[in-house]
């Protein structure tokens, strides 16, 4: 038997939020690894920093999407 469980989309959205800030710590000390290696392969970092900074724009997406707008 299989049970159909459905989230609300806010709750998708919280989830998707936890996986993104995640994969941008992991990203950071993969960054931070690389930098204290020995010879570290710069156009590799190049690419993480670049992916740790698409995460950063999509966590501020999915934020703004979770924060009610107050009007003042």
């Amino acid at each position: 038997m299989n049970a159909h469980i459905e989230m609300d989309p806010e709750e998708v959205l919280r989830v998707k939020l936890q996986v993104l800030v995640r994969e941008h710590r992991d990203l950071d000390e993969a960054i931070h690894a690389l930098i204290e290696s020995r010879h570290p392969d710069q156009l590799r970092l190049v690419r993480l920093k670049k992916q740790k900074l698409q995460l950063k724009d999509a966590i501020a997406r999915i934020e703004d999407l979770l924060t009610p707008d107050i009007i003042a």
